[in-house]
């Protein structure tokens, strides 16, 4: 579950956000134009994160297709319909991201995601597995991994790999990775539970 503070910053408009400095707002999401601040994460989640991270970049082939990985950085997504214009911004800070090398823009990288990943913490799970499984599939990001933590929330559970289906506005269940991740694409990789683990 994410906290709002309607005392702070209320509302923005896309205007306010892209002429301010990228930290100006702090740790937060803007969904439909207001401002959601975000939680501290856990140690767990931070390192997971940083982990698969690591992994996927050390997996990009030097003679493959030019990839970057991106991690807590904003990505704009299609603006609501609404008049007023502070309600109409969509701006979310996924986990990680894989996606082309063309220049970051952070209104249009979304077009150039190929991967996106949400490690699920108890303050995210209701957004990670409800809002954003929707929202990533409706902008045509071709595969969306969901990291679960099991009961202790420091040791992975699963990990749930979706592929865009035919239609390309919802994804499909593909692969729960058990005990390791196996990717076929964007990049090839086999990463143990444990390794992303270790001391």
């Amino acid at each position: 579950m994410t906290v709002t503070h309607p005392d702070a910053h209320p509302r923005i408009t896309a205007e306010e956000f892209l002429t301010a400095e990228p930290d100006a707002f702090g740790d937060i999401e803007i969904i439909d134009g207001l401002v959601v601040q975000m939680r501290a994460q856990s140690e767990a989640h931070s390192r997971i994160v940083r982990r698969l991270a690591t992994a996927l970049d050390d997996a990009r082939d030097p003679a493959g297709p030019c990839l970057r990985i991106g991690s807590d950085v904003a990505v704009r997504f299609a603006d609501a319909e609404d008049r007023r214009t502070d309600h109409r911004l969509n701006i979310r800070y996924p986990d990680i991201f894989v996606r082309d090398c063309e220049p970051y823009d952070v209104n249009t990288v979304r077009d150039h995601i190929a991967l996106v990943v949400e490690v699920v913490s108890k303050s995210t799970v209701d957004t990670d597995t409800s809002e954003k499984h929707p929202l990533y599939a409706r902008t045509g990001i071709p595969a969306y991994l969901i990291v679960h933590f099991d009961k202790s929330w420091e040791t992975i559970d699963r990990i749930e790999e979706y592929r865009l289906d035919w239609s390309g506005l919802r994804y499909m269940p593909h692969k729960v990775h058990r005990t390791a991740l196996v990717l076929d694409t964007p990049v090839t990789l086999a990463i143990t539970f444990d390794a992303l683990h270790r001391p």
